[in-house]
């Protein structure tokens, strides 16, 4: 059963209501975050450094009641669970998108996880995305880049109110690896302090990642 958010006694009520009819509503911001720590930790598990990140990202994304509220005719609804949908490159320089399922089981996310893009990379499944697009966070990799500013492709006139989080190139410097973080959001449903404490967390996790992986704390 679908659960919507009172909007008539919510306290954000005049933020909600003047933000949702913009052209564009969204903000976000691109941070440094330090991910020597997890890529370690990772390593030590034998586990994908990528999927490590997807993980923590995901998993507060799901503690962080805001990053679960999507626009749904003209109402706003908690989904109990967000997954992730993430860009995979194909070898011949195209690419599609996993669905990776959230658990608080860091082993259990990653099998399926590797499995969901090694089906994406060998073409046996389909170029579009999950149709329950709403309950997901839009992910992306871009490797080759260390970049300060990120931007999303969006599609205009329909009620996208789905986070969208970016990776980029890491950079060593002494003995830290700094990984860019771009999050993206609909200002009708949050605002930069909820931004700032999602965002905060994810740098947190990333120096103690030990628990997280595993097991999750419940924030």
């Amino acid at each position: 059963m679908a659960v919507f958010l009172n909007t008539h006694t919510w306290a954000r009520r005049e933020a909600f209501e003047h933000f949702r009819g913009f052209d564009k509503p969204y903000f976000g911001a691109c941070v440094r975050l330090d991910a020597a720590v997890l890529k370690a930790a990772a390593a030590a598990r034998g586990a994908s450094f990528s999927l490590a990140c997807h993980f923590i990202a995901l998993r507060l994304a799901n503690l962080h009641e805001p990053f679960r509220y999507r626009l749904e005719g003209g109402r706003v609804r908690i989904h109990a669970d967000v997954h992730a949908s993430t860009t995979v490159l194909r070898d011949d320089e195209s690419f599609g998108f996993a669905t990776l399922q959230h658990t608080a089981d860091f082993a259990a996310f990653c099998a399926q996880g590797s499995a969901a893009m090694a089906a994406v990379r060998t073409r046996q499944r389909p170029f579009e995305p999950d149709t329950d697009a709403a309950a997901l966070v839009h992910f992306t990799t871009l490797p080759w880049l260390h970049f300060t500013s990120f931007s999303h492709a969006r599609n205009w006139g329909r009620e996208d109110a789905v986070p969208k989080v970016a990776f980029g190139r890491l950079l060593p410097e002494d003995d830290r690896l700094w990984l860019p973080f771009a999050v993206e959001v609909h200002h009708a449903l949050m605002d930069g302090l909820h931004l700032g404490r999602y965002v905060q967390d994810v740098e947190a996790a990333m120096q103690q990642p030990q628990h997280w992986l595993d097991g999750a704390p419940a924030a």
